[in-house]
């Protein structure tokens, strides 16, 4: 385990100003390139100690700028039109990079590394998605999975387009099988 100090909150980790213990590569390969950390020497917690006010200054600044963009994207639905199968599943999947490509194209500038996935999305519906704005602020945007603008508005208006043209297929199959019958047993009235 290697002691680092965190230059800003971390999820997970700790707070800015902590000296925490982490592993090496997660520190080599994440905290240092990113500049989210430093090693824990005598140097650096001295060098850390001057720049603190300063770092605190640019953090709190990044954070109310992060904010307000928050009080505008929170609650944001976006559309993100796929081709699926009749069951409602994906060929492929929704990423972090499609929903961060469709917040953009909503006017909201985010990276894919903001979005927050839990599970990658394999099927058509509504799913709520955690992007993340700074350290201390994050928000939910719902993400419309639909093949068309059609279904897109159907599923937010709560209406599941797939189960509706099951049925739809189930009644034709069923009016199907009773036209056959129908006629016969009306010409055998006639005749």
């Amino acid at each position: 385990m290697v002691d680092v100090i965190l230059l800003e909150r971390v999820e997970n980790l700790g707070q800015m100003g902590e000296v925490v213990k982490v592993r090496p590569g997660y520190a080599r390969n994440y905290l240092l390139p990113q500049k989210k950390a430093l090693r824990a020497t005598k140097e650096n917690l001295a060098y850390f100690e001057k720049q603190r006010a300063q770092l605190e200054a640019q953090n709190l600044a990044r954070r109310s700028e992060a904010e307000q963009v928050a009080k505008k994207l929170d609650g944001l639905s976006v559309i993100v039109i796929r081709q699926a199968g009749e069951s409602g599943q994906l060929y492929g999947s929704v990423t972090a990079r499609d929903v961060a490509t469709a917040v953009t194209e909503a006017g909201f500038t985010i990276g894919r590394g903001q979005v927050v996935q839990e599970k990658a999305i394999k099927t058509l519906g509504l799913y709520k998605q955690r992007v993340v704005l700074h350290p201390e602020v994050s928000v939910t945007v719902t993400v419309n999975v639909a093949q068309s603008r059609e279904e897109a508005e159907m599923q937010a208006k709560g209406v599941d387009p797939i189960s509706l043209a099951q049925e739809a297929a189930a009644r034709e199959a069923a009016a199907a099988a009773e036209a056959p019958a129908a006629p016969e047993g009306g010409a055998a009235a006639q005749g």
